[in-house]
């Protein structure tokens, strides 16, 4: 079944055309710049070369228009029709409590989608619009959603619940909901795979580390914690997002140097993280290089993201009362193979041991970088969320009969 993965940011589309029945990559690429001047396609060649397209100032619509017109080139594209799309799935950032699986796309999705829009009002709205817009453009094709937050909806109310007063959670629905779940799912299924243990019985620590970062802790194949919570700004230092911060310090900043409450939100999401604290960059490559290059306050900056992500596997691992495999993935956790040495170390109380050679040389491979004596298996997983989404709708279109 060849199916069309679409991901809509609010000024982005990314896509892959994924054969289920191989699991092959027929396609990948996305529009940027969605909606403002300068619109462009970028795409991947059958050899591995990149090709972009400038599209002018383009709306979602025209945007997912330019994609299907990519697929279906005479030149570069790898299916003669848009007929040959037999299902389409989007990935949903926020499903609130009303999702805790992926599901078919109707109004009645559609509605509830739109009822969590004040939970992500960049993302949502923008996945909204994909959906529509595939509507239009490859009427009667089933659609599915599948959910960011829905793998953490496992979670016990001791895990989510804030100690805010209840009405806040009854009437707002403020409690943490977590993100990356489609790479925490698959990470922590494929990592089971690879070292041939049955989920079941396991106690796996997943760590999705990239510009944005998030840990969860995985019982028995369910999450049982994570760190990301209402928005995706709590949890770990992350390139530009603050994660975990005394809201006391918020208040005082706001007071003191007259902040607005959108003013708070550029600072936390924008202007923090890896790029505020550094006053570098967001981006892990430069970080490393100032840090070579004596940067003090790039040193300082690592040593406080490495710390975050210590902090974290140690306090899961006392949560679930051990660890039997911890599962570093994301654009960070897969090559950053310093960090990974560093987060690890001081875990050695727990039986966790680092190969160092295997870890130098693991850059976005499957591989265990622990040593054979290791108590506790720690594991190189790249993520692909994308085939979750695939698998997925390709599962529920199936039982379907679609």
């Amino acid at each position: 079944m060849k199916i069309l993965v679409l991901n809509c940011g609010s000024s982005s589309v990314k896509y892959k055309l994924i054969d289920t029945d191989g699991e092959e990559v027929l396609a990948e690429g996305g529009v940027e710049k969605v909606g403002i001047d300068g619109t462009f396609i970028k795409f991947k060649l059958a050899d591995g070369t990149k090709q972009v397209r400038e599209l002018g100032k383009t709306d979602h619509k025209g945007s997912i228009e330019a994609i299907l017109n990519v697929l279906t080139d005479p030149e570069v594209g790898c299916i003669d029709s848009y007929s040959e799309i037999e299902a389409v799935g989007h990935r949903v950032v926020h499903g609130g409590e009303k999702f805790s699986k992926s599901v078919l796309i109707t109004p009645e999705v559609e509605q509830m989608v739109k009822e969590c829009y004040d939970l992500a009002p960049l993302h949502n709205p923008a996945n909204i619009t994909g959906i529509d817009a595939m509507k239009a453009l490859l009427p009667g094709v089933p659609q599915v959603g599948v959910f960011d937050t829905a793998f953490h909806q496992t979670m016990p109310a001791r895990s989510f619940l804030y100690p805010l007063p209840y009405k806040y959670y009854t009437e707002d629905h403020v409690r943490r909901y977590g993100f990356h779940g489609t790479s925490h799912r698959y990470v922590s299924q494929r990592v089971c795979e690879i070292l041939g243990v049955d989920i079941r019985s396991q106690k796996i620590i997943t760590c999705h580390v990239g510009n944005g970062g998030s840990i969860t802790a995985v019982d028995g194949g369910k999450s049982v914690d994570t760190s990301m919570g209402l928005t995706p700004t709590e949890g770990l230092m992350m390139g530009t997002r603050v994660g975990d911060i005394d809201p006391g310090a918020i208040t005082f900043l706001m007071k003191k140097h007259n902040l607005s409450a959108d003013d708070v939100q550029k600072l936390i999401n924008k202007e923090s993280g890896m790029l505020g604290l550094s006053g570098v960059s967001s981006d892990m490559r430069e970080i490393e290089a100032a840090v070579n290059a004596g940067n003090e306050q790039a040193i300082t900056a690592l040593k406080v993201y490495e710390q975050r992500i210590t902090k974290y596997i140690g306090a899961y691992a006392a949560e679930m009362g051990g660890v039997d495999i911890i599962v570093f993935t994301g654009g960070v956790g897969e090559n950053q193979t310093g960090l990974r040495l560093d987060v690890c170390l001081p875990l050695k109380f727990m039986g966790v041991e680092i190969d160092p050679a295997v870890n130098e040389r693991t850059r976005g491979t499957e591989t265990v970088i622990s040593t054979p004596e290791s108590r506790v298996k720690v594991v190189v997983v790249p993520t692909d969320e994308e085939l979750v989404i695939a698998r997925d709708t390709r599962d529920i279109v199936t039982a379907l009969g679609k």
